[in-house]
This record gives structure tokens, sequence and C-alpha cells, in this order.
């Protein structure tokens, strides 16, 4: 049985009438007559009481009545599902972020740009380090990822596109001997005990703060490991060093802490957003063009330094 079947049979019990029927269906009559026949031996039973003057249903035909409905309903809310899927407007989207990602206007707008879009699409939002984002895309586990990463090369499969670039501060304790500078070089914190991210932890703010100090011509010496920025400020609040974050975390600025931007030419963070290259799912070209949407209605980035140069975003 086939839903063409199911649509004649519809036709004709709702119109009672084959002549009617068969206009409705923009078909001849007695090709209508002879499906609803074949119908009827496929099925085998009869579905009309066809007289001269009437066709009425039998039993069966009003229990198949209903049934078609269902089916040929159905029917259409599956195409319909399907067409949905084809443009991303329906399923899940996963999307990784690091913990300065939720501080930030780009990624705030980028989220509230695709909602508004894709009413459908269901977020699931993890917080995560960006290399433990970089081996989840590459795995399959992750969709989309906010990522703090400066290397202008991606990782393997990936794509970046940089929404923003931010200023590392180096965080020191108000009574600090630093404290009072407007601004200072990573060359001036050698003898610092420095509070970071744990080793291995996939943090690239940890990475990228060993390659400063390597540059100035020390490696540092890390007395405390945090896995939270909120919880590497409060130590430093209490003495126990000093750390280096990027700049929009001190939003989260703790009582007795001074955030003092580094002069250093290389002393910034870049916020990419990451995929896989080549993707294809319409759920996630949808991402990158709400994101693309947000670029259009951003003005100037106020954390971006004058004397940096911003890579080309094409």
């Amino acid at each position: 049985m086939e839903l063409r079947h199911l649509r004649y049979f519809l036709a004709v019990a709702e119109e009672l009438h084959f002549t009617r029927a068969a206009a409705r269906l923009h078909i001849g009559q007695p090709p209508l007559s002879q499906q609803i026949q074949a119908l009827e031996a496929e099925l085998g039973v009869p579905l009309f009481v066809r007289t001269k003057r009437s066709v009425q249903l039998t039993e069966a035909g009003q229990h198949l009545l209903m049934r078609a409905r269902e089916i040929l309903g159905a029917s259409a809310g599956v195409a319909d599902e399907l067409q949905r899927i084809a443009r991303g407007e329906t399923g899940e989207l996963r999307i990784g972020f690091t913990s300065s990602g939720v501080l930030i206007g780009e990624m705030r707008q980028v989220l509230k740009i695709y909602r508004e879009a894709y009413p459908g699409v269901t977020l699931r939002l993890r917080e995560m380090y960006t290399h433990a984002q970089f081996s989840a895309l590459q795995r399959g586990d992750l969709d989309i990822g906010f990522v703090r990463f400066n290397d202008p090369s991606p990782p393997s499969g990936l794509a970046l596109r940089l929404l923003r670039r931010d200023r590392l501060c180096l965080v020191v304790p108000e009574e600090h001997r630093l404290a009072g500078l407007a601004e200072v070089s990573i060359a001036e914190c050698r003898e610092e005990a420095f509070i970071s991210y744990p080793a291995g932890s996939g943090a690239s703010l940890l990475d990228y703060l060993n390659h400063l100090c390597a540059s100035a011509g020390f490696v540092p010496k890390i007395s405390q490991e945090a896995r939270e920025a909120l919880t590497q400020i409060g130590l430093v609040a209490v003495g126990m060093g000093v750390a280096v974050l990027v700049a929009p975390m001190a939003v989260l600025r703790h009582n007795g802490v001074r955030f003092i931007p580094l002069t250093d030419e290389e002393a910034y963070m870049d916020m990419a957003l990451a995929s896989r290259a080549g993707e294809t799912s319409p759920r996630i070209q949808g991402f990158l063009t709400a994101a693309g949407a947000q670029e259009e209605r951003a003005s100037p980035r106020a954390e971006t330094p004058a004397r940096l140069a911003v890579p080309d975003r094409s």
C-alpha cells in the first residue's frame, strides 16, 4: 500500500463522490476508480458501498479513514522535520567555551543572534580548556569552540575564526611592589612566584605564559596551581603570588588586587571560534553565519591594543 493510494482513498472518503474526488486530485474518474479497486483488492476488504446514487464507507472503510489521516499527517510531519534538519533549524549544537568566553560581548552576542534565528536548536554548552576543545572537535564530540589561541596555524583538521584580541595583564596584590605601575613588562616579573593553571590541563594561557617568559630570558616559577581564574585571583589577593590573565577577567577582580597591562608586543591572547575545516552541517554553518552577523554589528574593541596588528578576518 502506497501513500498515494491512501490519498486517493481519503479524497473519495471525504467527498463520498468519485467525480468530485477525481477533480480534487486532478485525475480522471476511471483511473481513480481503478486505484480504489486495486486498494480494496490489496487489503482484501471492501471500503465503499457503491450505488448509482451514493457512495458510503463500510465499517472497514471508516476505520481506514481514521488511520489514513493519521498516516498521511505523520508522513507530512516527517517531511517537514527532514526539511527543518536540512535547513539546520532543529537538533542539537554542542559548544565549548573557555572561562573568559562568557565575560566578553562577542560570545554572548553570537549566542543571542543564533538563538533568535534558530529557536528549535538545543544548545549544549560546556566549559573546557582550549586544547580539550580542540581534541573534542577532532573526535566529533564538539561542534563549535570558543578558544584562546595565538598560533596562526590551527590544529589539524580545524578552522579558526578570530573574534577579538585581548591584552594580558599581571594580577598583583595591592601592596605589591609593582602595584603602583600603569603597565609592566614580563621581564620585570622574573623573580615573582606565579599562580597559574595546572600543567597538562590543556589551558592555552599556561603555554603562552611560558612562551612570554622564555622570550624575556627566564622560566616562570609556578608556586601555586589553580584550575579556575577566580581562584587564581583569590590566591593573589592573599599574597600567594602573581598571575597573568586576559584583561576581561578584571570584571572578576577581588578586593585587594590590581590588573596591570603587560607592555610586551606578544602579551595578548586571541579569542577565536573553532570548528572542523570543511564543515557541512547546516546547524554549524548557521552558527558561523551568526558569528559573521555579530562581526558586522560589532563596534571597535577597546581591549584591542592599537600597537597590535589584528589578523585579517577574511
